[in-house]
């Protein structure tokens, strides 16, 4: 006789799940409080749809926080084995100059969507939308619908409910009360993946707000990243500065403040710059750092801004500060404009299978838990990892 599995969410993780489970050895309901699956997984695709990373296996379970709970579960679902069940769904991927994994062009989000959604199908897997978990009732699964609460007692619950940022596509994290009812230990959210804010010189900002600091290298703690950052009137954001979340948020919270660090010239050494910049002649300083160092208004403007006038036309300080040019970071973008929380479920709280501790034959899996991964296809990897790992465990 089949075992009812009930999926609440409908986001990545619960979609590779109900995709992996054996439709011969389960009945699989989907519910989903939105109109429809895959609110956040559409969003995400704005802007070119950044699937996972081509990276080797080291490198890319190292991206994790932590990374010991993400060994194993990456290397039984990898990126390689995410791309090559893509390509079987019909959905060509293509590695790009960063190293990131799309789908080959003209292939859109909604497609991806349509393909995981064809795959359910096969498997006779049941979506209800519309179904708003609301804790337990009598330890049954509690659910709002447009027009009745209803109950449920299924033989296995997954809980695929995301984290809670981007509230608009249903990530609002406000089930966490409910485990909090169960005595389940859950981690105040927090931003991550988000803008952080420094405090810029009015004069700076009118000059380069959105523009972008280019090809740099950004440092805060022991934590680094090369890219680039966009600076915003609130202070910094992009994919450079991103992937310093966890330091940054480290630092945010034991001392109020976050001391980051940019390199503006990676590619040179301090003595390098020294060399480069004494060879000016009669040049200004500033028009010789536009030709010799291809140094534009917006880090000229950058430097001007910290540095004395003594200081800027010192050699010394000035190539040292290149370098390791200091910012000063005061706070972090609120959790709803943030890519991704950390936070939610502790993972001490359950077992190697994802199943609660507390709540047996109940499982958690997605952003639920408490994790981080930097943007570049990680997340939705981990996600996708998850969501795979236990449907086989389950299957088995």
């Amino acid at each position: 006789m089949k075992k009812s599995v009930a999926i609440i969410g409908g986001g990545s993780a619960a979609l590779m799940l109900a995709a992996t489970l054996d439709e011969n050895k389960f009945d699989i309901t989907i519910y989903e409080k939105n109109n429809t699956l895959g609110r956040k997984f559409l969003v995400a695709g704005d802007g070119g749809f950044n699937l996972t990373h081509s990276e080797e296996p080291a490198i890319f379970i190292s991206r994790y926080t932590p990374s010991s709970f993400f060994s194993k579960i990456i290397s039984s679902f990898s990126n390689i084995d995410l791309r090559n069940l893509f390509n079987n769904m019909g959905i060509e991927t293509f590695v790009g100059s960063s190293g990131r994994v799309f789908p080959t062009k003209g292939i859109k989000p909604i497609d991806v969507l349509n393909a995981f959604l064809n795959e359910l199908k096969k498997k006779n897997v049941s979506i209800k939308t519309k179904h708003h978990w609301k804790g337990w009732k009598n330890n049954e699964l509690l659910f709002e619908t447009t027009n009745q609460s209803i109950t449920i007692n299924p033989d296995i619950t997954v809980f695929a409910l995301g984290g809670a940022s981007w509230q608009i596509t249903g990530s609002d994290g406000k089930w966490a009360n409910y485990f909090v009812e169960k005595k389940i230990t859950t981690v105040p959210f927090q931003s991550s993946n988000c803008a952080f804010g420094i405090k810029w010189n009015n004069e700076f900002i009118t000059i380069a707000e959105g523009k972008s600091l280019k090809n740099i290298l950004l440092k805060c703690g022991s934590a680094e990243k090369k890219g680039e950052a966009i600076i915003t009137k609130f202070g910094l954001e992009g994919s450079g500065i991103y992937a310093l979340s966890g330091e940054i948020r480290k630092q945010l919270n034991l001392f109020g403040k976050a001391n980051l660090f940019i390199d503006l010239k990676p590619s040179l050494t301090v003595e390098q710059l020294k060399n480069k910049i004494s060879n000016r002649g009669s040049k200004s300083l500033a028009k010789h750092l536009e030709n010799e160092l291809n140094f534009n208004q917006i880090q000229l403007t950058l430097l001007k801004t910290i540095l004395s006038k003594e200081d800027f036309t010192s050699i010394e300080i000035l190539s040292r500060k290149i370098k390791n040019f200091p910012l000063l970071i005061t706070s972090v973008a609120p959790i709803d404009e943030a890519i991704s929380t950390v936070g939610g479920i502790s993972l001490d709280e359950i077992d190697a299978t994802f199943q609660l501790k507390k709540l047996p034959c109940n499982y958690v899996i997605g952003e639920m838990l408490d994790w981080d991964a930097p943007t570049g296809g990680y997340l939705l990897q981990g996600c996708f990892s998850m969501g795979n790992s236990l449907g086989k465990t389950l299957n088995d």
